[in-house]
């Protein structure tokens, strides 16, 4: 079959036929367009009003959660008596406090590194928003950039997973929080939650990791390096340690304080004279294993002041202000780390140092032990150790006790604590204190607890100078306090080296001795501190002498040598009361004693023959029995502890 081909006259008629119905289709569209319009404005109008009324559903079914249970938790904070800080104890290192206690250019500080729209916002940053809902759909990198109300929403209301339905929920909370709350209670919660490294979280946290200070107290440079860190605090916390990481932190700084000054919250003199501050050294080294003992006494103490567990109160955000001098009581721990031999045949050597004010119970030192993570028993509280002649004194004929030290001199093993507070009572002319280690417990800025002393007397005056004339060998026939122990005297000190580092009121004594020796003690008294020295060994869990193990010097001079060094540390405080008129007395007799031996004999060495005026024939070694003990005796040249002349002095390598 054959096909006949198309004629131009047929092209023509289709073409005609297409111009005629585009030509009726534009006709129509030009007719209906405003009714089409209006139809796609509804639609949109629709979309939008669901839209709006879905958001306010949302926004009305949206509540503000609690905080998270972490975010809620605090630790509780130990300082000494100066406020310096000791240590903590709670799950997390955070603890709130009120935003008037939050100086404003540390506020103002963190507005300007994080939100400088804060004051005047509504809660939210809607081009934030966007990026993270672009950066989700596409894959992109993640974004941040919120605002301080969605950041705290974020940091202790919510999770901090990365999704659009989290970032929506997130605007939403912000938005009530903004509207339902005050900007400062925001920014009070902000400042308690963020993180800022080094395991802080909160302000007042971060101000003592970092600078060793409390919020109240951060200089502007200090704060504005807090607001600093906030952008990426687990980089910037090895600020001051590592170089490079100060350096990027500083131009951050810098950025800071440059907003700052634009928006007027410091002058331009505050800018100009700003300087990058220093910071504390991270990470800090091993230095608080030996304040665990402090704190465990004192948490203790605190937790049944206020009728707590422990637990509770590691958890409380309490801040706990202690007796203890840190400073002295490190001191100590040196001295004796230092002092103190390797372990010897698998013997042990422990010491043992308590350190209290007479008449008040104020613990100053409290040393238990070198390790805590080691050894978790504390020696100064819970040792029980030989107490030999430590409570000798206590015992003559006369010698009366109140309670609590009425059982006292049966007690076969004390407690360094318990012996203490024995001389502490006989330095406080007879006024027993009970030891005490916190002295006021505030939470939130306001206090909860103070401590007051409780006391009783325990001797009487008279008794208490008879025990400190007996601590002196003074106690003759014609003393005014003789009838009460005639004829009789306690060892002063420890002779020999030992001697020549301690004040006059102090008592050696010890269980055995030589060879023999198994316990050790050296208690030393002022009105002002009362000061207990122990030494004991242990082999395997059971007692072992301490003979041996103490190095270049007996036990007897290596404890006086420790007790005497401590107390040069401390100041060697107090000179007023009995042990003055003791000490006054002694020095006239060893003047007068060394005056005589110089005339008497040409050797080194006084004869004392136990007549107590320290005078000798010059020709041979010392024989006294302690009742007077001239400069003579306690001269050695190895380690020297004579000065020019011949004067005794402290031997700095004691420490």
């Amino acid at each position: 079959m054959t096909t006949r081909p198309r004629t131009p006259r047929t092209l023509r008629t289709r073409l005609h036929t297409l111009r005629t119905h585009l030509h009726t289709l534009r006709t129509y569209l030009r007719r209906t367009r405003t009714r089409r319009l209006r139809r796609v404005l509804a639609a949109l109008l629709v979309l939008f009003l669901t839209a709006c009324a879905a958001l306010v559903v949302a926004y009305r079914m949206t509540g503000i959660p609690d905080p998270h249970p972490e975010t809620v938790s605090q630790s509780t904070v130990f300082v000494d008596a100066e406020g310096d800080y000791l240590g903590r104890r709670g799950p997390v290192d955070r603890q709130d406090i009120p935003l008037e206690q939050v100086p404003r250019h540390v506020q103002d500080a963190v507005i300007a590194a994080e939100n400088r729209s804060f004051r005047t916002d509504s809660g939210v940053a809607p081009t934030a928003i966007l990026r993270a809902a672009i950066a989700t759909v596409t894959g992109g990198e993640r974004q941040g950039g919120s605002t301080i109300t969605q950041q705290y929403v974020k940091n202790a209301l919510l999770t901090p997973e990365q999704s659009l339905s989290r970032k929506a929920r997130e605007a939403l909370i912000a938005v009530k929080l903004d509207r339902t709350r005050s900007k400062d209670d925001i920014l009070e919660g902000y400042l308690n939650t963020v993180y800022f490294g080094r395991g802080a979280a909160g302000v007042e946290s971060a101000a003592r990791n970092y600078f060793g200070v409390g919020a109240k107290d951060l200089t502007v440079s200090q704060g504005a390096a807090l607001a600093a860190i906030v952008n990426l605090p687990s980089y910037y916390e090895r600020a001051g340690a590592d170089a490079k990481v100060t350096g990027t932190l500083e131009r951050r700084w810098v950025w800071v304080l440059d907003a700052m000054a634009a928006s007027g919250a410091i002058s331009d003199r505050e800018r100009t004279a700003a300087r990058f501050p220093a910071f504390r050294f991270y990470p800090p080294g091993d230095t608080d294993g030996g304040r665990q003992y402090l704190i465990d006494a004192a948490s203790a103490e605190a937790a049944d002041r206020l009728g707590i567990t422990e637990d509770q109160l590691a958890r409380g955000g309490y801040k706990v202000h202690t007796t203890f001098d840190l400073g002295l009581q490190d001191d100590t721990a040196e001295l004796v780390r230092d002092r103190t031999p390797a372990d010897t045949k698998g013997v042990r050597l422990h010491t043992a140092v308590v350190a209290t004010v007479p008449g008040d119970g104020a613990v100053r030192v409290l040393y238990g032990g070198a390790d805590y993570a080691h050894q978790p028993f504390n020696d100064a509280v819970d040792g029980a150790v030989e107490a030999g002649t430590a409570t000798e004194p206590f015992t003559y004929a006369g010698i009366r006790l109140g309670e609590p030290l009425t059982g006292l001199p049966k007690e076969a093993a004390p407690t360094p604590m318990r012996l203490n507070s024995a001389y502490a009572t006989v330095a406080a002319g007879g006024t027993y204190a009970k030891p005490y280690t916190v002295t006021k417990i505030t939470r939130a800025g306001r206090t909860v607890h103070t401590a007051r002393p409780e006391t009783r007397t325990a001797m009487g005056e008279k008794e208490t100078a008879v025990v400190t004339e007996l601590m002196h060998g003074s106690l003759g026939p014609d003393a005014p306090y003789a009838p009460y122990a005639p004829g009789t005297a306690v060892k002063p000190v420890a002779t020999g080296v030992g001697a020549a580092f301690l004040p006059v009121t102090s008592h050696a004594a010890g269980a055995g001795s030589g060879p023999g020796a198994r316990t050790v003690w050296q208690s030393v008294y002022s009105p002002r501190l009362a000061l207990t020295v122990a030494l004991f060994a242990e082999r395997g869990g059971k007692p072992a002498r301490v003979a041996g193990l103490t190095g270049e010097y007996p036990p007897a001079e290596h404890a006086a040598l420790q007790a005497g060094e401590v107390w040069r540390l401390a100041g060697s405080p107090g000179t007023e009361g009995p042990a003055a008129e003791a000490r006054a007395g002694a020095e006239s007799e060893a003047e007068a004693g060394a005056k005589d031996g110089g005339e008497a004999g040409t050797g080194s060495k006084g004869t004392g023959e136990g007549s107590g005026d320290g005078s000798g024939s010059g020709s041979g070694e010392n024989t006294s029995s302690g009742e007077g003990t001239s400069e003579a005796d306690v001269t050695r040249t190895d380690p020297p502890v004579g000065g020019q002349g011949g004067g005794v002095v402290p031997w700095e390598g004691a420490r």
